[in-house]
C-alpha cells in the first residue's frame, strides 16, 4: 500500500498505531517507512509521542537501527516503551554499551524500568560477560522491588548462568517464593552449560519429585548438556526418556543434539543426527545451520561446509547476520577468504559480529591492509567495535609488524572506542611488541597491567625472550612467576628452557619448584609413526 493510499484513507491516531504494531510484528521495513512517510507529510508524528515510540520499535524489529536511533532522537520525553526498544536495538547491533547507557538514561529521567527492561539488558550483559555489570542491575532490581517477579528472576539465573557465577544463580533461585518452569530449566542449563551434569541430572530429578512437569525446553537443555560432555550412551537415554513421556523430538530437540555433538568435537555424529533429522521430514532452521558449521572448520571438511551453504539457499533459509558470520568463520577456519568475502558482501543488514568475523578472516590470513581498510569502513558506517573487534585489529597489527598503528590503537582503545583492555587486547600487545623486537617494552607492559598475567600473555613475552637472547628479562620474570597463577604447564616449561638455554640455573630451579608446587607435569611428546 502506497503512503498516498494510506493518506487517503483518513487513518485516526489509534489506526497508525495498530498499523505500526503489525509492522512489528510482520517486521516489515517497507510498511514502517510508508506509515513513517505519512507521519512526516500529514504533521501527526509531532503531536503524538506514543507514534514514534512505536515506530521507533517498527524500525527496530525490522532491523533498521539508523532508522530507529533518528526517530528516537526526535522524541523529547522518550517512554519506557521506547528506551526500551533502544536498549533492545542496540544489544542486537553489538554496541553494549550504548545499550548500558539507554538503560542509565531510562534511570536518569525517571523512567520506572519494568521487567521487560530487566530482561533486555540482562541479556546484554551476557553477551559482553560482564557479571559486575549484572550484579549493578541485581542492584537496581532490588531498588525497583522486582525481586519476586518470577521473569526477572529467571533472567537474573540465566545472567549469572552463562557469566560463569552459579554460585550467584543458585542463590537467586533459592531466595524465589516461586519457582515456574523456566527457573528450573535456566539453572539445570547453567550446569549444563559448565558440564556439571551430575548437579543438572540432581535438579532434573528434584524437579519431577516437586510434580513439576519438564517442558521440551528442559528435555533438550539436558540432552544438550548430554551432548556436549561426550556422552552418546547417557544422550541416546534421555532421548529414549523424553520420548517414552510421550513428547516427539522437534527441530529444537535435534538442534541441541547436533550443536552439543559438534562442541564434544564428535563432528561425525553430528552429521549422522542432521541426515537422521532430514529423512525423518524435520526441515533445519537458520540455529540448525549455525550449530553444524562450527564443525566444518578445516580443509578436510570444506565439502560439507559448502554442502550445508547450498543448503542454505536450496531450502530458502534467511541469510540473516548469525548464519552469514558463522559461514564467515567457517570458510576463514579453511582457508577459503574469497568465499567469506563473498558471503560478507552479500549481506544486506550488518551487525558488529559480521563484521567482526570478516577483519578476523583478514587479520587471520596476514591480509593485514585489508582488515584495517575494513576497520576502518565499518566506523565509516557508524558500527561501534566492541571488545571482539579490537582483539581481532590488535592480532592483525602484531601478524603484519604494524607496531605504531597497534599501539596507537591500544592506547585509544578507552578513549575512542569506550573499551576497557582486557587480558585478550593485552595479550596482542604484548606479542606484537615482542615479534617487533621490543622485549623490554613488552616487560614494562607486563608490569603495568591491571590484572594478573595469562598463560598466553607469558607464552608471547617468552617465545620473545627466546627469539631476542633476552634471557634477563625472562629472570626478572622467574622471580616473580609464583605470583603469576599459572594454570598449565606450556609457559612455565617454555620459561624453565630459556633460563637453561642462558645459563640461568637459579631461576631454572625457582620454576621447577613452583611446577612442583603446583603439581605440573610436562606431558611428553610422542610420534604417530
Amino acid at each position: 500500500m502506497s503512503c498516498s493510499k494510506l493518506a487517503s484513507k483518513s487513518l485516526s491516531l489509534d489506526d497508525l498505531n495498530l498499523l505500526l504494531q503489525r509492522c512489528i510484528k510482520a517486521k516489515s521495513l517497507w510498511l514502517s517507512k510508508q506509515v513513517h512517510a505519512l507521519l512526516i507529510t500529514t504533521g501527526t508524528g509531532r503531536s503524538s509521542p506514543s507514534l514514534s515510540s512505536t515506530l521507533v520499535g517498527s524500525y527496530g524489529s525490522s532491523g533498521d537501527s539508523n532508522s530507529a536511533k533518528l526517530v528516537f532522537d526526535t522524541i523529547r520525553h522518550p517512554s519506557v516503551f521506547a528506551l526500551n526498544w533502544m536498549v533492545l536495538i542496540s544489544a542486537f547491533d553489538g554496541d553494549h554499551k550504548e545499550a548500558f547507557g539507554y538503560f542509565a538514561s531510562m534511570q536518569r529521567l525517571g523512567r520506572t524500568c519494568n521487567k521487560f527492561t530487566f530482561s533486555i539488558v540482562l541479556k546484554a550483559c551476557i553477551a559482553v560477560m560482564d557479571v559486575l555489570k549484572g550484579r549493578e542491575i541485581h542492584g537496581a532490581v532490588y531498588r525497583m522491588y522486582l525481586q519476586d517477579d518470577v521473569s526477572v528472576a529467571n533472567s537474573l539465573i540465566d545472567m549469572y548462568g552463562k557469566c560463569g557465577r552459579l554460585d550467584l544463580a543458585d542463590k537467586v533461585f533459592g531466595m524465589m517464593f516461586t519457582r515456574d518452569v523456566v527457573s528450573w530449566t535456566s539453572m539445570i542449563c547453567g550446569y549444563c552449560h559448565v558440564r556439571k551434569m551430575e548437579k543438572a541430572v540432581a535438579l532434573f530429578k528434584r524437579m519431577r519429585r516437586e510434580e513439576l512437569k519438564p517442558n521440551d525446553f528442559t528435555w533438550n537443555a539436558m540432552i544438550a548438556g548430554y551432548a556436549r560432555s561426550g556422552d552418546r550412551n547417557g544422550t541416546m537415554a534421555l532421548l529414549g526418556e523424553m520420548k517414552n513421556e510421550g513428547l516427539i523430538p522437534d527441530l529444537v530437540t535435534w538442534n541441541a543434539l547436533i550443536s552439543g555433538f559438534v562442541q564434544s568435537n564428535q563432528v561425525d555424529e553430528a552429521f549422522m543426527l542432521f541426515n537422521e533429522m532430514l529423512v525423518s521430514g524435520v526441515k533445519p532452521n537458520q540455529v540448525t545451520v549455525t550449530g553444524l558449521l562450527p564443525g566444518c572448520g578445516s580443509t578436510v571438511t570444506i565439502n560439507r561446509g559448502r554442502e550445508i551453504h547450498g543448503l542454505i539457499y536450496r531450502m530458502g533459509l534467511d541469510m540473516n547476520v548469525y548464519v552469514a558470520s558463522a559461514l564467515i568463520d567457517m570458510y576463514s577456519k579453511c582457508g577459503c577468504v574469497k568465499d567469506a568475502s563473498k558471503v560478507f558482501d552479500m549481506v544486506t543488514v550488518k551487525n558488529v559480529a559480521s563484521w567482526n568475523a570478516m577483519i578476523g578472516c583478514y587479520g587471520k590470513h596476514s591480509m593485514v591492509d585489508r582488515a584495517l581498510q575494513l576497520f576502518e569502513e565499518m566506523k565509516d558506517r557508524q558500527i561501534r567495535p566492541n571488545e571482539v573487534t579490537l582483539v581481532s585489529v590488535l592480532s592483525a597489527c602484531s601478524h603484519g609488524g604494524l607496531l605504531e598503528k597497534g599501539l596507537q590503537i591500544f592506547r585509544s582503545i578507552k578513549e575512542e572506542y569506550g573499551v576497557s583492555p582486557r587480558k585478550e587486547h593485552f595479550a596482542c600487545v604484548v606479542d606484537l611488541l615482542c615479534r617487533c623486537g621490543k622485549t623490554a617494552e613488552a616487560y614494562n607492559l607486563l608490569k603495568e597491567m591491571p590484572m594478573d598475567v595469562t598463560d598466553s600473555i607469558l607464552g608471547a613475552f617468552f617465545n620473545g625472550c627466546s627469539i631476542h637472547g633476552r634471557n634477563d628479562l625472562a629472570q626478572l620474570v622467574a622471580d616473580d612467576i609464583a605470583n603469576k597463577r599459572l594454570k598449565g604447564p606450556g609457559d612455565l616449561v617454555t620459561l624453565s628452557n630459556i633460563l637453561a638455554a642462558g645459563g640461568g640455573w637459579e631461576g631454572v630451579e625457582n620454576v621447577r619448584d613452583v611446577m612442583r608446587e603446583k603439581r605440573i607435569q610436562k606431558i611428553p611428546g610422542y610420534s604417530w609413526i
